[in-house]
C-alpha cells in the first residue's frame, strides 16, 4: 500500500470517526452555534479586509502588500492562540493505527499532512483574498497577487507546525511555555529594541517582505519553506517520540505520604466525595496541570490588573473581574464528570451518589473563589474598584455561571483520561457543547451588566448581580437535584458512552 492510498485509507477513518462519534447527535445544535459563529468570524475578517483595503489605498507610504506583510507577526500570533480551542495533535488521535504493520512514520506523516491540508488554515484567506481584489490584484498584476497568497499560505502551515509542537511540549510540563514567550519576544524585538524602537519600527521591519516581493526576490518564499520544513521534521519527531514513549512507558509506583484531610470525615458522604475531588487533582496529571494553568492565569491577569492602568475602562474591568472568577468553572466544571468517567459503574451503584457528588463539588469549586477574591483585593484597597462590584461577581459566579457550567454534567459523555496525554480516546476539543458553554460562562454576564449599567448606576447594578447570584446559591440544591434527575433519565447512555470513550 503506498502513501497515497494509506493517506486517503487513513483520512476515510478520520471522516467516519467524526460521523460516529458518541456525543453526534448531542452537538447538532452546539455545532449549529458554532456554525453561526464561524460565519460571523468570517464576516468580521471581510470587513477587516475592506478596512485594511481601504487604508492602503489612502497610504503613500507603503503599498498595500507590505502593509498586510507588516501585520503579519499579529495575525499569526492570534492564529497561534486560536488553534488551542480547536486543533488536536496528530498524536492524539493516532492510537489505533501506531501498532499497525506499516512503517513507523507512516501513520504520523498522513496525519501531519492532514493536519496542513486541513481547511482550518483557510480562514485567513477571507480576509486576504478580499483584499488582494481591492488593493493588490489591479495594481500589482496576477502574479505578484498569486506570489502573495502563497507566502501567507506557507506562513500559516508553518504557523500550524509550531503550534502542534507547543501544544506537545506544554501537555509535558507547563515550563514549555516560556518556549513560544521566548520565540514572540524576538519577533518583537523591534517594538523595544533600538533608536526607533515602537510599533512604527515593528510595522517597517516585517513590510520589508512586502517590498521583497514587490523586487521579484525569492527571499521571503526562501524563509517560509526552510521554516516549514524544519517545523515538521521537529513536529514529525516530537509526535512520535511521545506516542510512543506513551505506549510503551511503565508505570512506578511510589510510596508518599497522603493527606488525608480526615477533618471532613465528619460531614459523611458530601465530605467523602469533597475528598476525591481534591486528591483527583493532588495526585493525577491531567486534572493538576488543568489546576495549576487555571491558577497560573488567575494570578498572572491579578498582577496586571492591579499594577498597570491598561484595564481601568469601564468595560474591561467588568471583563477581567469576570474572567478571573470563572476561569475555574470554565477550564474545570465545564468537565464535570470527565473525571469520574473513569470510574462511573463505582459511582453508580448506590442511589443519589451522583447527586452528593455534585453538592460535594459545588461547594469545592465555590471555595475555589477566594483565591481569585484574595488576589483581586488590592485594587480595591488602591481604590480602582468597589469592594461591592468584588462581591457582586463572586456571588454570581458561585450562583449563575456555576448553575450554567454544571448542566454539562447531563451532556458531557466523555472520558478525560487521569494521566495519558497522547494516546487518549477523549478529544475534548470536538466537544462543542463544551465550547459554547465556555462561551457563554464569558459574554453572559458581562451582556448581562452592560445592560444593567446602561439603565442603572453602578451600584444598583452590583446589588442586582448580587440577588442574582445569591438567588442560585441559596437554591442549589434543587437546580442540583435537577441536573441529577435529568443525569438519572440518561444514565445508561451516558454510561455507555463514558466506557467507550476511556
Amino acid at each position: 500500500m503506498n502513501r497515497l492510498t494509506l493517506f486517503k485509507l487513513l483520512r476515510g477513518h478520520r471522516k467516519l470517526a467524526e460521523k460516529r462519534a458518541m456525543n453526534l447527535q448531542q452537538t447538532r445544535t452546539a455545532k449549529i452555534m458554532m456554525g453561526f459563529m464561524m460565519a460571523l468570524i468570517i464576516f468580521y475578517l471581510i470587513g477587516f479586509a475592506i478596512m485594511f483595503a481601504l487604508i492602503a489605498n489612502d497610504s503613500r507610504t507603503v503599498t498595500s502588500v507590505e502593509m498586510m506583510m507588516s501585520l503579519a507577526p499579529i495575525i499569526l500570533l492570534v492564529d497561534f492562540g486560536v488553534r488551542f480551542m480547536a486543533q488536536q495533535t496528530p498524536s492524539q488521535i493516532v492510537k489505533p493505527y501506531i501498532l499497525l504493520p506499516i512503517s513507523k512514520y507512516t501513520c504520523m506523516d498522513v496525519f501531519i499532512a492532514t493536519s496542513m491540508l486541513n481547511t482550518s488554515n483557510l480562514i485567513w484567506f477571507t480576509m486576504l483574498i478580499p483584499f488582494c481584489f481591492m488593493s493588490v490584484i489591479f495594481s500589482y498584476g496576477i502574479w505578484l497577487t498569486v506570489g502573495f497568497l502563497l507566502l501567507w499560505w506557507l506562513m500559516i502551515v508553518a504557523n500550524s507546525q509550531w503550534y502542534l509542537i507547543v501544544r506537545t511540549l506544554v501537555l509535558d510540563s507547563q515550563l514549555w511555555w516560556l518556549l513560544p514567550l521566548g520565540v514572540y519576544a524576538l519577533i518583537g524585538l523591534p517594538l523595544y529594541i533600538g533608536a526607533d524602537a515602537g510599533w512604527e519600527h515593528l510595522f517597517d521591519t516585517y513590510a520589508k517582505a512586502g517590498t521583497a516581493l514587490h523586487e521579484g526576490s525569492p527571499l521571503p518564499f526562501i524563509v517560509a519553506i526552510v521554516a516549514l520544513a524544519i517545523l515538521v521534521i521537529v513536529n514529525r519527531k516530537l509526535q512520535y517520540q511521545h506516542v510512543w514513549a506513551e505506549l510503551s512507558k511503565t508505570e512506578m509506583t511510589k510510596l508518599r505520604s497522603v493527606t488525608k484531610l480526615s477533618f471532613l470525615d465528619k460531614y459523611g458522604e458530601i465530605g467523602e466525595y469533597f475528598k476525591l475531588e481534591a486528591k483527583t487533582i493532588l495526585r493525577n496529571k491531567n486534572p493538576r496541570k488543568t489546576f495549576i494553568s487555571a491558577t497560573v492565569i488567575v494570578l498572572v491577569f491579578s498582577i496586571i490588573i492591579a499594577t498597570t492602568n491598561v484595564y481601568d475602562s469601564q468595560s474591561m474591568t467588568n471583563f477581567w473581574c469576570i474572567y478571573n472568577f470563572v476561569i475555574y468553572g470554565a477550564t474545570m466544571v465545564v468537565r464535570i464528570m470527565g473525571n469520574e468517567g473513569n470510574y462511573i459503574d463505582a459511582l453508580m451503584v448506590h442511589k443519589e451518589n451522583i447527586l452528593s457528588l455534585f453538592k460535594a463539588k459545588y461547594i469545592f469549586y465555590s471555595l475555589m473563589l477566594i483565591f481569585p477574591f484574595l488576589l483581586m483585593l488590592p485594587p480595591v484597597f488602591i481604590g480602582k474598584w468597589s469592594i461591592l462590584m468584588l462581591v457582586s461577581i463572586a456571588v454570581f459566579t458561585a450562583g449563575f455561571q456555576y448553575f450554567l457550567l454544571f448542566q454539562m454534567a447531563v451532556y458531557n459523555k466523555q472520558t478525560i483520561p487521569l494521566n495519558t496525554k497522547f494516546i487518549s480516546k477523549a478529544g475534548l476539543e470536538n466537544n462543542y457543547v463544551q465550547v459554547v458553554a465556555e462561551i457563554i460562562a464569558f459574554t453572559a454576564p458581562i451582556v448581562i451588566i452592560s445592560l444593567l449599567q446602561a439603565v442603572f448606576s453602578d451600584t444598583v447594578t452590583y446589588l442586582i448581580i448580587l440577588l442574582i447570584g445569591l438567588a442560585f446559591v441559596v437554591t442549589h440544591k434543587l437546580w442540583l437535584r435537577n441536573i441529577y434527575n435529568r443525569f438519572v433519565k440518561r444514565r445508561y447512555v451516558n454510561m455507555e458512552a463514558l466506557r467507550a470513550s476511556r
